[in-house]
């Protein structure tokens, strides 16, 4: 339980520290002249080498009729050389992602190419974003992941 809270510990300030020195470019956008306005890639829809571990959850509910059901989370997902984080939405589920080791890539609804996110990189996922992540490195891409889940989303095991 230790090791559990040390690395919840480790996650948030890491996160906290890097978004605070994040440079105002947004690293891992979709390149200039790539961006698309439908949706022009396959997706997957199952999880392949991934493990999605929640290391923390709030209920919101206590904070206003408005947050209702809401669960803040904190987790770790491992995606293993080849892995796949399968297709998923973004319009209920406002997320932000931080890499902490390897790097994966980022295929998105609005983008025609991949997108490499790198170790340190911060991504925000909100709004109309739907999309999906493959590991195509040779080492484990190690993820945290912050996010309100909706309550209609509690019995929903999609990424």
């Amino acid at each position: 339980m230790a090791t559990k809270k040390l690395n919840l510990v480790f996650a948030l300030g890491l996160l906290s520290a890097t978004a605070a020195s994040a440079a105002p470019a947004f690293a891992g956008d979709c390149p200039a002249g790539q961006t698309a306005t439908t949706d022009i890639q396959e997706h997957p829809s199952k999880p392949v080498g991934v493990t999605d571990d929640v290391l923390s959850a709030i209920d919101l509910s206590p904070k206003g009729e408005a947050w209702k059901g809401n669960m803040l989370r904190l987790r770790k997902l491992v995606v293993q050389p080849g892995g796949v984080v399968p297709w998923h939405e973004h319009n209920v589920r406002p997320a932000n992602i931080l890499v902490v080791e390897g790097s994966i890539t980022e295929y998105r609804s609005t983008c025609k190419v991949g997108i490499e996110h790198p170790a340190g990189d911060v991504t925000a996922e909100f709004g109309q974003l739907a999309h999906w992540w493959k590991n195509n490195g040779k080492v484990p891409a190690v993820l945290y992941s912050a996010d309100v889940l909706p309550p209609a989303m509690h019995e929903d095991h999609m990424m």
